[in-house]
């Protein structure tokens, strides 16, 4: 299995998990987050805004399943502008997955 951190604009959050939900999906977990990438912020005027607010999703997947993913996730949160500031996706690796509620591990053995 395969975790992966996808940090998009905020105005395209909602449309990347209504993708991912349609695709087959549902399971994100979502925050607001704020940062900087290559743009190194915004200037507006005399101001620089160093923190830029993004939308973190974190979603874990099946190994067979990254490539789609990815690739869906960049098809919508692209915004076709060619700057900075669309987002970054992480992938790691991820080697064990526990259910809380019930203490069963992902491939169905009771936890320890």
């Amino acid at each position: 299995m395969v975790m992966i951190r996808a940090i998009v604009r905020p105005e395209k959050a909602d449309a990347v998990m209504a993708a991912l939900m349609a695709d087959g999906f549902p399971s994100v977990t979502r925050m607001n987050v704020s940062g900087r990438g290559k743009q190194r912020g915004i200037k507006i005027g005399d101001v620089t805004y160093d923190e830029i607010p993004k939308e973190l999703l974190l979603m874990v997947i099946k190994d067979g399943d990254k490539d789609f993913v990815i690739k869906r996730i960049m098809e919508v949160a692209r915004t076709g502008k060619g700057s900075y500031g669309d987002g970054k996706i992480f992938v790691s690796a991820v080697e064990e997955v526990y259910t809380v509620s019930s203490g069963v591990k992902e491939n169905g053995e009771a936890a320890p």
